[in-house]
């Protein structure tokens, strides 16, 4: 791949440039890896679509500078978008608001809103910046993998999904390592659409109301289909319980099983164990980079243990529902 380094300020123009000429560009934000072309460019957009397999349909989030830059895609900052922004943007949240007429149709998956937000990692930051002073005014940007397949959260990730054709800036292990929290605000109410790492709770004291749960009648928003995030190999989610017993029954365990789990494992030949840390940052920080090792070494099935109940668990019990669809 085309390494380009995000504290280099001659390789940030160089990708800048690219995404201004309508190329693509993968770079790290502090969630997970996004794949970026020019927002306001639908062929740019199309062709993130073509290269993860997406359907044209299924939305992205515009990444963008500020809440300034925010204002042209939209037709509306209420009161309650503009409190969020001010409390966690630059940051891990995905406001959807109403699209502005012809403005990043093709990166709405054609609905009447649009996902927007701005990422705290200095190298999307500074890509972000640069791309702007080119007349960019925003980047299109889904997580940089295949369609339903594991984030990336580090560069190795994305050249594993796409091989050496695609430019991608490089910032590192992704801080967070799983997606924003995607709150809808454009009908009036706010929504949670996905849980991330910014919790609940703290989305709800800033707005000063509580969070609705999404309907029928919710937008579309990335990441929310009922299989994502999956694995290659088999992945199984486990009561603590019944996976302590099932542990326990080793003439009855697959073949090329790994556990990621709280609880140790046991020592049955050929069994794959990785601790599941007490935090839940910690888990949402590594937990993508663990399913993708086990996938590396060629592991047919993981076994996870669920996660506590609990708000702060939530967006990396909602990864795991998800991975464990496909």
């Amino acid at each position: 791949m085309t390494l380009l380094h995000g504290d280099r300020p001659a390789d940030l123009r160089a990708a800048a440039q690219r995404l201004a000429e309508g190329g693509l560009v993968a770079f790290a934000t502090e969630t997970v890896y996004g794949l970026g072309a020019r927002a306001d460019s639908d062929s740019a957009v199309a062709a993130i679509f073509a290269a993860k397999g997406r359907p044209a349909d299924h939305p992205l989030i515009v990444h963008v500078c500020d809440l300034a830059q925010a204002a042209v895609f939209t037709t509306a900052l209420p009161a309650a978008a503009r409190r969020l922004a001010q409390a966690f943007w630059p940051g891990p949240l995905t406001l959807i608001l109403p699209r502005a007429a012809g403005q990043a149709e093709a990166a709405s998956g054609g609905q009447s809103s649009i996902g927007l937000r701005c990422p705290a990692h200095p190298a999307a930051q500074a890509l972000l910046r640069e791309a702007a002073a080119l007349g960019v005014a925003g980047v299109a940007a889904p997580s940089a993998n295949r369609f339903g397949h594991v984030s990336p959260t580090c560069a190795a990730h994305v050249q594993q999904e796409f091989g050496p054709a695609l430019w991608v800036l490089d910032g590192g292990a992704c801080a967070l390592g799983i997606e924003s929290s995607i709150v809808d605000l454009s009908r009036g109410m706010p929504v949670l659409l996905r849980p991330g790492v910014l919790s609940r709770p703290e989305i709800e004291a800033v707005l000063g109301e509580p969070l609705q749960a999404p309907d029928a009648t919710s937008p579309r928003a990335p990441g929310t289909l009922a299989s994502h995030y999956a694995p290659a190999a088999r992945l199984r989610l486990w009561p603590s319980d019944r996976l302590v017993a099932a542990l326990h029954a080793p003439d009855m365990l697959p073949a090329g099983l790994a556990v990621y789990s709280r609880r140790a494992a046991g020592d049955t030949p050929g069994l794959r164990w990785q601790c599941m840390p007490d935090d839940p940052a910690a888990v949402a920080h590594e937990l993508f980079a663990v399913l993708r090792q086990f996938d590396a070494e060629g592991r047919a099935e993981i076994w996870v243990e669920q996660t506590p109940a609990g708000p702060a668990w939530e967006g990396v019990a909602d990864r795991l529902r998800r991975a464990a669809s496909a």
